[in-house]
């Protein structure tokens, strides 16, 4: 996996994780990757600089915590997404891996109408939307990705 970080047309800066460059190019190609700030699918990797661990041997330099938003801006948005997810997990059934299946049963009324989450990959994610299936990606946090 490799992460980019990435930058809207309007200069919202997120990153995302990616199984390869290629990756990153078929999907922004294909208006898969959005900004989480306003939507724009007009996106390209930003310049970034190489991540270089600390040593390990070094006790007087603390390392600081990973991804933690430190704009206010970012760290108000952060939380209104763990709201969100919440508000989703008290009110939807989580339905695991079998999300896309049971999605589809909801939409052609061979199960009953509720709320679920769960996982889906990309392409179910797509598929999906084909069918015309209303699905919403829930975004990652910052403690997500550790």
């Amino acid at each position: 996996m490799i992460r980019y970080d990435i930058l809207c047309e309007a200069e919202h800066r997120f990153d995302g994780w990616f199984a390869s460059s290629d990756s990153f190019d078929e999907q922004v190609a294909r208006q898969l990757v959005q900004c989480p700030v306003c939507g724009s699918h007009k996106v390209a990797k930003a310049l970034m600089t190489p991540g270089v661990p600390a040593r390990g041997n070094r006790k007087d330099e603390p390392v600081p915590a990973l991804h933690a938003p430190t704009d206010p801006k970012a760290q108000a948005m952060a939380e209104m997404v763990r709201k969100l997810r919440s508000h989703v997990e008290e009110n939807a059934d989580y339905v695991g891996d079998k999300f896309a299946e049971q999605a589809r049963r909801i939409h052609y009324g061979e199960d009953e109408q509720r709320g679920i989450y769960g996982e889906a990959t990309i392409d179910e994610a797509r598929e999906l939307h084909d069918e015309g299936v209303e699905v919403l990606p829930l975004p990652k946090l910052p403690e997500d990705g550790n």
